[in-house]
């Protein structure tokens, strides 16, 4: 009687070049053929008897899922960093180990942030807007001032993998780093000559904003009304973390007054949906979470998953466990 393979079920379509260990290790692979989020009625169907889920953030991984699932699965191999879409506490009472994608979109990211800082600094947006709009007539003294970057003050809020790497860019500007953090990171500051400071005062004295932490209760609008008000009406704030870290309404709030100055958002507090007035603003650049869409880096979080997956089945432990 021949056995049948453990089943891995991914619930989007994924970068092949990635999926290389799931088919070597001969594995029941199935993968959604659609970019799109799965639906849940489908995702809970699909899940019944898998041994392994590579899911992404659009995918709640809850209760409800896990006894869909059934006994027979051991991981879920989460296509991301961030792990807020999965009820940890719920995998650890089911022996389900989760996985996540670090390092390998690290630098992609990082990239993406101080992209997201100079495009805003500098006007791009409008910029661009103005040039294929016909309406431009040439170079005007005072057209599209933007912020000096150069010398400027970074804030880093998270200075972990990322915020460290957004800080190491940052020197090549000659910029002055701040960062707040959980913990004082040593390795960070002799690398980027950053300085552990209150969030208050990060805020009260940064020119540029980054923010990298995770999102958990206590950071969920951790960049509400009263925080933004902290902020220079000349500085800019950034975000390629998780969308509900700030409160969009009252980032809308802050921008439409002049309050804040500009905001560069690759992630949104209800994405894809944006808050009500956020899209018709000048001052904001918007990207829709392309922050790690290189396809290098796509490719490494699609291997670490595979490998993830015939590790955990292999009865070993990976070296990216998040539970």
């Amino acid at each position: 009687m021949t056995l049948q393979a453990p089943r891995v079920y991914i619930t989007r379509r994924l970068p092949e070049a990635g999926l290389a260990p799931l088919r070597a290790a001969g594995l029941d692979v199935v993968m959604r053929p659609r970019s799109s989020p799965v639906p849940r009625a489908e995702l809970l169907a699909a899940v019944a008897g898998v041994a392994a889920v590579v899911s992404l953030l659009s995918d709640r991984i809850d209760g409800e899922l896990l006894d869909a699932a059934g006994p027979s699965l051991e991981v879920v191999a989460n296509y991301a960093v961030g792990h807020d879409n999965i009820d940890l506490d719920q995998c650890r009472r089911r022996g389900v180990t989760v996985t996540n994608t670090p390092d390998v979109l690290t630098a992609a990211t990082a990239d993406h942030a101080f992209a997201l800082l100079l495009a805003t600094a500098r006007r791009l947006r409008e910029g661009d807007e103005l040039v294929r709009s016909g309406t431009w007539t040439g170079w005007e003294p005072l057209q599209l001032l933007g912020r000096q970057v150069s010398g400027a003050v970074l804030g880093i809020v998270g200075m972990g993998r990322i915020g460290a790497s957004v800080a190491a860019r940052a020197r090549g500007f000659g910029m002055q780093v701040l960062y707040h953090n959980r913990h004082r990171a040593p390795e960070a500051e002799r690398a980027t000559g950053g300085r552990l400071v209150s969030l208050e005062e990060l805020l009260r004295s940064s020119d540029f904003v980054s923010l990298h932490c995770p999102l958990t209760k206590g950071t969920r609008h951790l960049i509400d009304a009263d925080r933004l008000a902290l902020m220079k009406p000349t500085a800019v704030l950034v975000n390629t973390a998780r969308g509900a870290i700030v409160d969009e309404s009252a980032l809308v709030g802050a921008l439409s007054s002049g309050a804040l100055w500009g905001a560069g958002l690759d992630v949104f507090e209800h994405e894809p949906e944006l808050t009500p007035g956020l899209r018709e603003l000048p001052n904001v650049v918007l990207a829709p979470h392309t922050g790690s869409a290189t396809e290098v880096a796509r490719d490494g979080m699609a291997r670490l998953c595979a490998e993830a997956v015939v590790t955990v089945l292999g009865g070993r432990v990976p070296p990216n466990v998040v539970t």
